[in-house]
């Protein structure tokens, strides 16, 4: 499971910061908004949810000790190393400390569906802090109806499919608090595509204003932002076809991929991801699987946007159709072999990852030695070790990091 994922659902970030005045009348509020709320969805919120404000520093405090609840170190050691093999963070990168130090960054409230209680960080402007709070509220609704923790334990089966129940919980407190601010003026997300789409730009702006954010890999920032932006637009179109049976369906009937978040026709249509098959591995002593998972469509938009362009992720990854990878480790010779495979949907848009994957690989290793090389086959050594990598039909696979040759 992604620790951004763990950590971050049921947050709210991006809120303006400036010197709040800590209006306690805010939380007086909370009847009046609560049942404007269900007014948009058809939920009903139960019991009225706990709420108060809290520092910075509570929230730093928070986050590392959720931190220890929902990850081991080796299953943060094993989520670092993987997007380290892909050349997604630098080799240096501390996965846990720079993904709490992001999220206190950002924070502007968040809900904690263990204690049913929702939070505002006192550094959210007083300008914000009603928007905030509408947004923690779509959540404790939520959770009152659908159990925000179930839902995201029943998602961890897939790294991809928990990155879409998160964009579900997001994308849908957004559209909510996007809505209820867009009724105060007479106005309608269903009735305003523009009004739609500047709304749910939103968490995009404040550049310069973030430096921990600024400076993070693009990786981060994308899968940070996805689940607000992405999960909102998705949460829209669905509520365009269900209406307000749509708060419910996206919790009943959740989707499976990120490429149903970002492809509402394929979650109508109940596209599901394909599983490839991984390469075979050269049979070698002492190597343990040490964890496997997916990639999505959101994992490799942020692959080829990162060694080749925006544009090229923007044509290339809708394409993508299913994919699979495993790290195998051998701990005495310090060695961690990833096996990779991905299916796209037709063979033109395999030839064309499989040049791109080639491009990436030298773009995440300082050296990058090829032995022999033909339009569907690469093979060589990089900075970890050798590899091979592999189209046929459809599929494209590679093996990275044995130390004896691959055949």
């Amino acid at each position: 499971m992604r620790l951004l994922s763990a950590l971050l659902a049921a947050w709210l970030v991006w809120a303006p910061a400036a010197s709040a005045q800590d209006s306690r009348q805010l939380f007086q509020r909370i009847d009046a908004i609560a049942a404007e709320l269900e007014k948009i969805s058809g939920l009903r919120l139960k019991h009225r949810v706990p709420s108060d404000y809290i520092t910075k520093a509570k929230v730093n405090e928070f986050l590392k000790k959720r931190v220890k609840e929902v990850a081991s170190p080796e299953d943060i050691r094993a989520e670092e190393l993987t997007l380290k093999k892909f050349g997604l963070v630098p080799p240096d990168f501390d996965l846990a400390k720079n993904t709490v130090d992001l999220l206190t960054e950002q924070a502007a409230a968040f809900y904690d569906y263990n204690e049913k209680k929702l939070f505002i960080t006192e550094s959210t402007s007083t300008d914000s802090q009603e928007p905030v709070l509408v947004h923690e509220l779509a959540h404790a609704l939520a959770d009152q109806n659908f159990n925000l923790a179930k839902f995201i334990r029943q998602g961890r089966k897939s790294d991809d499919g928990a990155t879409a129940r998160l964009a579900v919980m997001e994308g849908q407190a957004s559209w909510l608090m996007a809505e209820f601010l867009a009724r105060r003026t007479g106005q309608s997300l269903k009735d305003s595509p523009a009004l739609l789409s500047m709304m749910s730009k939103m968490t995009e702006g404040g550049a310069g204003q973030y430096p921990v954010f600024d400076q993070a890999p693009l990786y981060l920032r994308e899968t940070l932002v996805f689940p607000y932006t992405s999960g909102m637009l998705f949460q829209h179109a669905v509520f365009l076809r269900d209406g307000q049976e749509a708060f419910a369906q996206v919790f009943r009937h959740p989707p499976v991929s990120t490429q149903q978040i970002l492809h509402a026709d394929k979650y109508f249509s109940g596209l599901a991801p394909t599983q490839p098959e991984l390469p075979e591995a050269p049979r070698e002593r002492g190597y343990k699987a040490l964890v496997g998972g997916t990639l999505g469509e959101l994992d490799h938009a942020v692959l080829l946007e990162q060694f080749g362009s925006k544009a090229l992720a923007e044509e290339l990854a809708p394409h993508w159709r299913g994919s699979q990878f495993e790290l195998r480790e051998n701990r005495k010779q310090k060695r961690v072999v990833l096996l990779y495979a991905v299916e796209w949907d037709d063979a033109a848009s395999a030839e064309r990852y499989f040049r791109f994957y080639r491009q990436a690989m030298a773009g995440k290793w300082k050296k990058m030695e090829i032995e022999s090389s033909s339009p569907d086959s690469l093979t060589g050594s990089g900075d970890d070790g050798r590899f091979i990598l592999r189209r046929a039909g459809t599929v494209v696979s590679s093996i990275e990091g044995f130390a004896p040759a691959v055949n």
